[in-house]
């Protein structure tokens, strides 16, 4: 038994070495990402969110326990609910991660001499700071926005935030700042950040990558991840067990559901959609 450990051990070692060795030193030097990016069809994305439909960060979470990824998908609770709607719950969604990552730019933060600056604004949205992930959007999609938290910028906005929702988008998570909060809010569109900012992206940050993976509030988030986001702040499911956690998240919101329901018409509380 321990020679076959061994030959194993050795064996994944020697898979692992090779596997290293296939990336040339060219290929580094011009970067070189381990983690792939897995495409799914809307019809597989559609499919997997018919699962999640009413279920809670707390019943997700649990799911992820019991296939055993404790910690794994919850987003610090810094990140919060922009705004909350405690009658219809329309801040909570469900959606397919499209992920993005603006950086601080090295780029000069302000218009060259003689240079007007709606023109220099305009040209740093189209060419550092633009938006060519919404390119992705679809209905379902859940926009997951890495971004630089240490500066007062206000990537997301009452425009784009609601441009977005045309596209399908039903929430976004971002690890950074959003403005124009009032405006959103009457949107009622769902949105979760760590702060409210105010600064425009020209001179401040730019994009780095589309659809690669994140780190969002201490969680990496890949492209096809399931996102949840309720009061409870914002948890990630690894796509590769999305289902699994999906069938046990069901049954812990079901005898919840059950559970509370008989309190209710204990005390004679009227029902509400949480246990309905």
């Amino acid at each position: 038994m321990k020679k076959l450990f061994y030959f194993l051990s050795m064996s994944v070692i020697f898979s692992v070495t090779l596997l290293a060795q296939e990336v040339t030193k060219e290929q580094l030097q011009k970067g070189y990402n381990y983690i792939q990016t897995k495409v799914y069809t809307a019809e597989e994305d559609a499919r997997i969110l018919k699962l999640y439909e009413g279920l809670r960060v707390a019943d997700v979470s649990d799911g992820l326990d019991m296939v055993g990824l404790p910690n794994t998908g919850l987003v610090d609770p810094s990140i919060q609910a922009c705004w909350k709607d405690p009658v219809n719950l329309t801040h909570q969604f469900r959606g397919i991660a499209v992920t993005v990552r603006y950086v601080p730019t090295q780029k000069p933060d302000r218009p060259a001499p003689g240079e007007k600056f709606q023109d220099w604004e305009g040209n740093f949205y189209s060419k550092y700071s633009h938006e060519e992930f919404s390119k992705l959007i679809r209905p379902g999609t859940a926009i997951v926005i890495d971004d630089v938290e240490d500066k007062d910028i206000g990537t997301i906005g009452s425009y784009n935030i609601l441009a977005w929702k045309k596209l399908g988008a039903v929430g976004v998570v971002t690890d950074a700042a959003s403005r124009d909060t009032d405006e959103i809010e009457i949107e009622g569109v769902p949105l979760y950040l760590r702060k409210k900012g105010r600064g425009i992206r020209p001179g401040r940050n730019e994009i780095e990558s589309v659809n690669r993976p994140v780190v969002i509030g201490g969680v990496l988030v890949c492209p096809g991840d399931v996102i949840v986001a309720d009061g409870d702040g914002v948890v990630v499911v690894p796509r590769y067990v999305a289902e699994e956690v999906a069938k046990y998240a069901r049954e812990i919101l079901e005898k919840d559901k059950a559970g509370r329901k008989d309190l209710y018409e204990s005390l004679n509380m009227e029902l509400d959609k949480t246990v309905k």
